[in-house]
């Protein structure tokens, strides 16, 4: 049994030492969360589209793609990807319709890899009040749980923040570049997932992201330094 200390020192144990199905429920529970966290801003900046969709909900159905929610996922487990990522149904939006089209796109591509980061936060929070628990089996597996919700939000979080369409960093760059390289940039949207697919599978994405996931993952438990 691992205890406290060993997992926030080696954090791929824990994903090691937590079953796999709760692992997909916790990865299924963020990546709804993150799509209805998407949804509501949209309508909280004037448009409709996502809410009469269905979207603004926790049921994990309207969210499924088959591709990113099932069989991407299911590739990277069955290959021994130390990570697990993907995506689910996009959320369809008008910025018709936002109060503010350009300051609007980035809110609501930037509102769920933010929502990520704060089920990270909050998960951390748990992994800190369960820590003063007394020590067992149950305390240590529900820390364990709790740490592999920290990683996966982060995980999401980072990876959906990368600018190459159809992930939300695009979305984010889109708002944020003038409209004549916003038009340029749009033109690689039909090679996006070609791009991610390379970058997956070379391991280039597992040279940028695990840093920047560690270097998060220390701050969020910057408490732990005291106890140990």
């Amino acid at each position: 049994m691992l205890t406290l200390q060993q997992m926030l020192s080696n954090p791929y144990l824990v994903l090691q030492a937590v079953p796999l199905p709760v692992a997909l429920v916790v990865f299924f529970f963020s990546l709804v969360i993150h799509e209805s966290a998407h949804a509501w801003m949209a309508y909280r900046c004037g448009d409709d589209t996502a809410k009469y969709a269905g979207r603004i909900t926790l049921n994990p159905l309207p969210h499924i793609d088959p591709v990113g929610t099932i069989i991407f996922p299911l590739l990277l487990v069955l290959s021994r990807s130390p990570f697990v990522i993907g995506w689910a149904k996009p959320v369809p939006i008008d910025p018709r319709n936002f109060n503010n089209p350009r300051r609007d796109l980035v809110r609501v591509g930037a509102f769920g890899p933010a929502s990520n980061i704060l089920l990270a936060i909050l998960s951390s929070l748990i992994v800190w009040l369960c820590s003063y628990l007394p020590g067992g089996k149950f305390t240590n597996s529900l820390m364990a749980v709790f740490i592999s919700s920290v990683l996966i939000n982060l995980l999401l979080a980072v990876f959906n923040l990368i600018p190459i369409p159809p992930l939300d960093g695009s979305q984010i760059l889109l708002g944020l570049l003038s409209f004549r390289l916003a038009r340029k940039y749009e033109m690689i949207a039909p090679f996006g997932f070609l791009i991610i697919f390379f970058l997956l599978f070379t391991g280039v994405l597992w040279v940028i992201i695990p840093p920047i996931i560690r270097f998060l993952y220390i701050l969020l438990f910057l408490w732990a330094r005291s106890r140990f």
